[in-house]
This record gives C-alpha cells, sequence and structure tokens, in this order.
C-alpha cells in the first residue's frame, strides 16, 4: 500500500480549487448543523427551545441547499406496548417535520419513519438514549430511489 503526503498547503489548495471547492463552500451558513440527534423525556414528545433553536439551523440550511432532503427517524424507548411506542415515535418525528415546515422547508422535501422501539441506539436498558428523534440528510436523487 502507497500513502501519498500532502505537507504543501499550496498544493492542497489547488488541488481543492481543481475539485471544484471555493471558499464560498466553508461559509459558516452554508455548513450543515452538527446535532443530528434529538432525545426527549419519558412519554414525551415535545422538544426544548435549544432543539428548537438547532431544527431551526437545519431549516436554514435545507432552505440554502434544495437538492438536498431530510429523513426524519423517530425512536422510542422499549417501556410499554410496542404499538404506543410506534405511536409515540411517529409524534416526535411528525413534531420535528412540523417545526421544519414552519421554518419554510416544503413538505415535498421530508420524509417521515418511525421505529418505536425496534432500532435501539443504545441497550435497550438505557432508555433515555433510546427516546430520540435522528435527521438524515439525502440528496433528491437518493430520496426519489427510495
Amino acid at each position: 500500500m502507497t500513502v501519498l503526503v500532502l505537507d504543501n498547503p499550496e498544493l492542497i489548495a489547488n488541488a481543492a480549487i481543481a475539485a471544484g471547492f471555493t471558499t464560498a463552500n466553508f461559509e459558516a451558513g452554508t455548513r450543515r448543523p452538527h446535532r443530528m440527534k434529538f432525545h426527549y423525556g419519558f412519554n414525551k414528545h415535545s422538544l426544548n427551545s435549544d432543539d428548537i433553536a438547532f431544527l431551526q439551523q437545519h431549516a436554514a440550511y435545507l432552505k440554502e441547499h434544495p437538492s438536498v432532503s431530510v429523513r426524519i427517524h423517530g425512536h422510542s424507548d422499549n417501556f410499554g406496548s410496542e404499538d404506543y411506542n410506534r405511536f409515540l415515535s411517529r409524534l416526535r418525528a411528525n413534531a420535528v417535520a412540523r417545526i421544519l415546515m414552519q421554518e419554510g422547508v416544503a413538505e415535498s422535501r421530508i420524509l417521515v419513519s418511525h421505529w418505536g422501539s425496534a432500532r435501539p441506539l443504545a441497550t435497550p436498558e438505557d432508555r433515555a438514549a433510546n427516546r430520540r428523534v435522528e435527521l438524515e440528510y439525502l440528496t433528491l436523487d437518493v430520496a426519489r430511489a427510495l
């Protein structure tokens, strides 16, 4: 295996420009927000003000990038019946979708999935970690294929 190490900043910058990167790619307003998971309290489906602020950042990113869609995955812990957990995970995912739409993201760019407790993030006993919504960004080509 051969490893090429580039320690020449000018050469790296020229390669980036040749690949189509510009300084506009790195402006603060165009970067995707880093937070992709939002956690909930027991039996809750509403978000706090900090979560809403992050979702507003996601909405701004989506409005700046019209070729990107988002899939919202709703989850719950394993406490209670699976029917109720799927219902609760749907409420959570729909609450996030509603905030994005209120911020101007078109409904056609939002895909919603709700999994109940079927896809835990942590062990089933770590209920707090499993009560969440996750965002997944998709290009429109990928979204149409789904």
